[in-house]
């Protein structure tokens, strides 16, 4: 009896052990405040945003004067890029590079995260972060 009790117990315990499977993820998930920042030749233009990263899911906040656009969708990390693939639709009267979208080189220092990119030669887009 007590020897079946130990079994039992054992493959509960296992069972148990098995459906609590750890979720992938990225350290960078979080809550980012921070600027963004397009410099066009002699030109810079800047703007408050928001940047959350959760679960391979991203959404990042626009204003009126798409100073950045923002975007929302799906992201990736590998060494150090990150990909976003924005899922909205668009209109074509601005600089579709404002949105958050494509892939970017990243760095993280602490809290701070600065994401940035050169695009298509029109310009250059950085996101400086601090994680909330």
């Amino acid at each position: 009896m007590k020897y079946l009790f130990i079994v039992c117990s054992m493959l509960i315990s296992a069972t148990l052990l098995m459906g609590c499977e750890k979720k992938d993820v990225s350290p960078l998930d979080g809550t980012y405040i921070g600027t963004f920042t397009v410099a066009y030749n002699d030109t810079a233009l800047t703007g408050p945003t928001t940047v959350e990263l959760k679960n391979g899911q991203f959404t990042c906040s626009g204003n009126s004067n798409k100073i950045p656009a923002g975007g929302s969708g799906t992201f990736s990390v590998d060494n150090n890029t990150i990909s976003f693939n924005d899922k909205n639709i668009w209109t074509a009267n601005f600089d579709w590079n404002l949105i958050l979208s494509g892939s970017y080189e990243y760095t993280i220092n602490g809290k701070k995260l600065t994401i940035a990119a050169e695009k298509n030669g029109v310009g250059n887009y950085q996101y400086v972060l601090e994680k909330q």
